[in-house]
């Protein structure tokens, strides 16, 4: 005997009409959905920045849809914010480490080599600024 969508509720889910539709999912489609609204983005605007349809973006911001970690990724980066902040995970980083938090996270998804040259860079710019600083 078939179960009923009731029988594979959990702890948090929300009953919408004939579908269970999970909370976290939603709370999670609300933070994507504030931070394209704080960037004063359309709906096409942002699935055209994240690489996803339009659609896509309507399923994730009504908490209707999952997606992969990659997809996720792209959304975060394309929305200027990290994927902790999207999931709730993480307290807000304060304006001024924004810009460095959001490098970091754009570092991190470089494959090896990648973040060896960025690293190196890095190095050779911040020994250059401090031997040029007066300080």
């Amino acid at each position: 005997m078939a179960k009923s969508y009731g029988e594979y509720r959990r702890e948090g889910d929300i009953a919408l009409g004939s579908r269970v539709v999970s909370q976290g999912l939603m709370e999670t489609g609300e933070r994507i959905r504030k931070r394209r609204q704080e960037l004063r983005w359309s709906q096409e605007y942002f699935a055209e920045k994240a690489g996803i349809s339009v659609n896509t973006v309507i399923r994730i911001e009504g908490g209707q849809s999952a997606t992969s970690i990659e997809v996720f990724e792209k959304i975060a980066e394309a929305l200027k914010t990290d994927v902790n902040t999207l999931l709730g995970k993480t307290a807000a980083v304060p304006p001024e480490e924004k810009q460095l938090y959001h490098m970091a996270c754009r570092i991190r998804r470089l494959d090896k080599n990648g973040q060896e040259i960025v690293m190196r860079t890095m190095d050779v710019l911040i020994d250059e600024i401090r031997r040029n600083s007066k300080f």
